[in-house]
């Protein structure tokens, strides 16, 4: 089952990134997180670091920085040196989103890994606490997709398929689409945060107030609008409907986002 040796985390500071490491630790595995500040240093935009991060590496897991692309060359040297599964976190969204990077690095990645799998989250839990959490805690949240359910999913649960990639032969060769276990519009994962908060959060999914929130946010018209082209294509793709892979892979069922809020708020995360 999966690869003896060393596994490569490129990503493994960030919510997931982390998480799939310390799980991986946690069940023995020799793992090596590389960045530009660990030792050795990986920087996808210098080429030369590439190489001491990849010395004896047959499983690599990767995350790629927001709006950063994979470059072409990276793959064909990393299976030069040895590599031969590949696991890559990719976004449930990329399509409707336009995240065309995500895409050719899909491709690279099924084209000439010899063992990979794809593991595309919806959006996290955790979202609430880095990008949404300045809103959440201000008691006004602005997302342009109407009360459309989205499967937000726990990163802890992302994580923990993407060890199961990583470790195991089941999800090899597979895109894997992964979801919480029920779907909320964001009207509703406020609501339910509002419950374990006891403060009020109120939400608006139209376009004219998020262009009014990020405006006063300092972000550039042409940024906004290009969010909000997004942001109305997913709304127009409708509710999602749960997967149901983490509890094929795991065995067990999801974290509820009433549970993630609850266990949230009680860490003081708003």
């Amino acid at each position: 089952m999966g690869h003896d040796g060393t596994i490569l985390v490129i990503g493994g500071t960030g919510t997931v990134g982390s998480r799939v490491a310390a799980r991986l630790r946690e069940a023995g595995r020799d793992v090596r997180v590389v960045s530009r500040h660990t030792v050795p240093r990986f920087d996808w935009a210098e080429p030369g670091s590439w190489a001491a991060a990849l010395v004896g590496v047959p499983t690599m897991f990767i995350l790629l920085p927001d709006q950063t692309a994979m470059p072409e060359a990276f793959l064909p040297e990393a299976l030069r040196a040895g590599a031969r599964r590949v696991v890559l976190h990719s976004d449930r969204g990329l399509e409707v989103m336009g995240l065309g990077h995500l895409q050719k690095a899909e491709q690279w990645v099924r084209d000439s890994a010899p063992e990979w799998t794809i593991v595309r989250p919806d959006w996290f839990h955790q979202d609430f606490e880095t990008f949404f959490r300045q809103p959440v805690v201000d008691g006004r949240l602005c997302v342009p997709v109407g009360d459309a359910r989205q499967g937000f999913i726990d990163a802890d649960d992302i994580a923990a398929v993407e060890v199961a990639a990583l470790t195991g032969d089941d999800l090899l060769g597979r895109l894997v689409e992964v979801t919480g276990p029920r779907a909320l519009s964001f009207g509703e994962a406020a609501a339910e945060i509002s419950r374990a908060t006891g403060r009020e959060i109120t939400f608006d999914g139209s376009p004219d107030a998020f262009r009014k929130a990020m405006s006063a946010d300092g972000l550039p018209d042409e940024v906004i609008e290009s969010l909000v082209e997004g942001y109305t294509r997913l709304r127009s793709r409708g509710d999602t409907e749960p997967t149901g892979t983490v509890e094929e892979v795991l065995g067990r069922p999801g974290v509820d986002f009433a549970a993630y809020a609850a266990g949230a708020a009680a860490r003081g995360v708003w």
